[in-house]
């Protein structure tokens, strides 16, 4: 997500802009998803609607995580790994031709992935919630929700980095 010039979308697209620039939440984002296998538009969608104060019931996590699995796995990923893979040295390309196509792939991924946070928005509005006391409360069940859902453990350490940012206006 860096790189995010397009400020235009859904509200839930404008609050994964802000908030994935607030110090640490990058990191603490990307260690989530390399290290836990962590969607991070899921996990950004969950932390958006707990802003709303918006706690989903397990089965609804599980709705929404199966809903955003295909697109995740056939264009999301693949795009991911081609572009991670032209980081490393070509022997056959020109080093600065292939940076170049590496930014081209760079911008596919991000717009895949404002794709599926556009179709999380529309879905996000069907699903069923309670209303939380407070966005942390929320946040916290939200998470623990996709988690269960997903059958993942998640890294407790870069979870409380997110609770934290998202209790901090940046």
């Amino acid at each position: 997500m860096t790189g995010l010039e397009n400020e235009q979308g859904s509200p839930f697209w404008r609050f994964s802009l802000g908030f994935y620039r607030r110090p640490g939440v990058a990191e603490a984002c990307l260690a989530l998803q390399d290290r836990c296998g962590v969607d991070v538009n899921l996990l950004l969608l969950f932390l958006w609607l707990a802003t709303l104060r918006k706690r989903l019931p397990p089965q609804a996590a599980g709705t929404v995580c199966a809903r955003a699995e295909r697109w995740r796995e056939d264009v999301v990923k693949p795009l991911r790994a081609v572009r991670r893979r032209l980081k490393e040295a070509s022997h056959l390309v020109d080093p600065a031709a292939a940076e170049a196509f590496r930014t081209r792939v760079k911008v596919l991924e991000l717009e895949s992935e404002r794709l599926q946070q556009e179709a999380l928005f529309a879905l996000a509005e069907g699903l069923t919630s309670e209303e939380a006391a407070t966005v942390e409360a929320a946040a916290r069940a939200n998470v623990a929700a996709y988690a269960q859902a997903s059958g993942q453990v998640f890294d407790a350490s870069a979870l409380d980095r997110l609770f934290a940012a998202l209790g901090d206006p940046g």
